[in-house]
């Protein structure tokens, strides 16, 4: 019997059940348990890792991650250093720690996709207030930025220098790494990609008009979204380049051009399954069994 894994913060949550569902409904077990049920026994020859006193490198054909939340960094060493043990146990975990490890900071993320060919918005990230404040051009707005974080909290925007420098010096008094973006003028309107393997197997706008700020989670509508051959490659191209087999690629457009903003490495998907007929969640089962498990 093959065995799918969903690590997450809340069995109950909606992701976890839809992904519970589409599991059963293609004829799989599902075992879903919490991040703070793991644990590690180490003995002379190797470990084990368990669940809830399941031994999971005997019970999983494979591990699926859902977010992480926010943790101390006692918390995230554990739970990333613990997938990684699961991992090198031979069970595929989706995403791999490698990948979300890289896609959750947003500094890493961007400068690899600018590397790679991908169209970002100009960045600066940095400890140093004073140099940075006299480079930025204020004209259009920069946007403020948490180095890791989601759903738009603790983003603001900046048009003022002074205000700025105020700002910014706080931050850094406060022992904040610096994330600036230039701001891109988009309409309040915004593309998330939903990318499994090689495909995007959905895509929605992100509508709030009058605001800066897309995210569904601070009140933006999902709106249909047909795929174009100019989407889905860079969204794909995105997603392997931080090495995701399953990623939400957020791009705006702006000026007539396209730009990757961020990388969600364990994306939910409750907006773009209301403006959508494919069933996402058993895209990602049938993806983790056909490419990750049976290959």
């Amino acid at each position: 019997m093959i065995t799918i894994g969903i690590v997450t913060r809340n069995v109950h949550g909606w992701a976890t059940t839809q992904l519970t569902r589409a599991i059963i409904e293609l004829g799989y077990e599902p075992f879903p348990f919490n991040y703070n049920s793991l644990y590690t026994e180490i003995h002379q020859g190797g470990y084990e890792v368990f669940s809830n006193r399941i031994n999971l490198g005997k019970k999983l054909s494979a591990l699926i991650v859902r977010p992480l939340g926010r943790l101390s960094f006692e918390q995230a060493f554990f739970r990333m250093d613990t997938l990684h043990l699961i991992e090198n146990l031979g069970i595929p975990v989706i995403n791999s720690p490698k990948a979300i490890e890289i896609a959750i900071n947003k500094h890493r993320t961007l400068a690899l996709l600018a590397k790679n060919g991908i169209k970002v918005p100009y960045t600066v990230v940095t400890e140093n207030v004073n140099e940075i404040v006299k480079k930025l051009d204020y004209s259009r707005g920069i946007v403020v930025k948490p180095l890791f974080g989601s759903k738009g909290l603790g983003s603001f925007l900046l048009k003022d220098r002074d205000y700025a420098w105020r700002v910014l010096a706080d931050l850094r008094y406060l022992r904040h790494v610096l994330y600036l973006q230039r701001f891109l003028r988009h309409g309040g309107r915004d593309i998330r990609a939903f990318v499994i393997g090689d495909r995007v197997v959905a895509a929605m706008y992100r509508e709030l008009p009058g605001s800066w700020k897309t995210n569904i989670a601070r009140g933006a509508k999902p709106k249909p979204l047909k795929v174009t051959d100019e989407i889905a490659e860079i969204a794909v191209k995105s997603a392997k380049i931080v090495s995701c087999d399953v990623a939400g690629v957020d791009i705006v457009e702006s000026e007539g051009e396209k730009y990757v903003i961020e990388i969600n490495s364990q994306p939910g998907w409750k907006g773009i399954q209301k403006v959508t007929k494919v069933d996402i969640a058993k895209k990602i089962i049938e993806y983790v069994v056909e490419e990750k498990i049976k290959r």
